[in-house]
């Protein structure tokens, strides 16, 4: 069960992943100087933000095939 699962969504969970670390490291050193971003200024948010982006970015990349 758990080999089909990582087989069918395997490319956009490391999407996801690589998307929070980078939105946690984009927080980390280049951030908001004056807290009013609103994306920016929580490591929360920046992650949150960034594997969003990465799952959907990495997603694209799936075989048509493998997502019926």
């Amino acid at each position: 069960m758990a080999k089909v699962f990582f087989k069918r969504y395997g490319l956009t969970l490391l999407g996801v992943l690589l998307g929070a670390l980078g939105g946690f490291l984009y927080w980390r050193f280049v951030g908001c100087a004056s807290g009013t971003c609103p994306i920016t200024s929580s490591p929360l948010y920046s992650s949150l933000w960034g594997a969003a982006m990465g799952g959907l970015l990495l997603s694209m990349f799936i075989p048509k095939n493998k997502r019926d």
